[in-house]
Formats: C-alpha cells, sequence, structure tokens
C-alpha cells in the first residue's frame, strides 16, 4: 500500500473526493438490476433507483439532462460525498479520481470540467513524507 493511501485510510476525510462529487452530478449511473437490495442485502437501496430498461436500473437524478444523483450529499465542489457510499452501484467503484493511483482518470477530469472544477493533479494527493512523521 502507497503512503498515500496509508495516509487516506487514517484520515479519510482529506479525501479529495470529498470535496468535489462532480462525477455524481455529471454522469447516469445505470447498472444491472441485481445490484439492488431487493435481491442482494447490503446492495443498492432500490428506492433509490428507476427502472432504465429490462436489464438496468438507474440512480433517480441521473438519467436527467442535469445528473444528479439522489445520493449525493452536499454541494458539488466544496463538500459533497455519497450517502450511500458503502452500497454504492459497481459502477460508481470503477470510477477513480484523477492521479490518485498515478494515471489520470478521463471520467473525472470531464467532470470536473463540467462543472468548472479544476483537473486534479498529482500534487492534490498527499506525499508520502506527509503520511507519517519519522520514527526512529
Amino acid at each position: 500500500m502507497s503512503h498515500a493511501n496509508e495516509f487516506l485510510l487514517i484520515n479519510p476525510m482529506n479525501h479529495t473526493c470529498l470535496r468535489c462529487g462532480a462525477c455524481c452530478a455529471f454522469f447516469r449511473v445505470a447498472f444491472h438490476w441485481s445490484e439492488a437490495d431487493v435481491i442482494t442485502d447490503g446492495s443498492v437501496p432500490s428506492e433509490l433507483t428507476e427502472k432504465l430498461d429490462p436489464h438496468r436500473l438507474a440512480m433517480r437524478g441521473t438519467n436527467a439532462a442535469k445528473p444528479r444523483c439522489v445520493a449525493l450529499v452536499g454541494v458539488v465542489g466544496e463538500a459533497a460525498h455519497c450517502g450511500i457510499y458503502e452500497q454504492r452501484p459497481s459502477v460508481c467503484r470503477e470510477v477513480v479520481p484523477s492521479w490518485e493511483f498515478g494515471t489520470l482518470s478521463a471520467q473525472c477530469d470531464k467532470a470536473r470540467l463540467a462543472h468548472g472544477l479544476p483537473l486534479l493533479t498529482p500534487n492534490d494527493w498527499p506525499a508520502p513524507h506527509a503520511s507519517f512523521p519519522n520514527v526512529g
């Protein structure tokens, strides 16, 4: 595990996504119906979804001209997070912020630009030396 990821495990409130939320208010969140909690306990709350087609559901609010997921809490670009983070759909789990793991994310960049937010850079992530004090 990288030092940056260790830092975020200890200080999860410092994660860049908790100040963003752009992806949750830009993309349609569509996924297979079997991810809903009517099938599997602990999965996506079905009351927060709508039927998209015979095989897919969408998070309510994301199949609109100006999408905003019903589970998004807060203000995009200031303080925003997923209200069902542990139960979020698989497609949400697949979106990663740019440079969190050393590469850019086209999805993250596109959503941030659409909301007038600056693109993330490697400098937006904690430096390895900032993770833990030197002991020894």
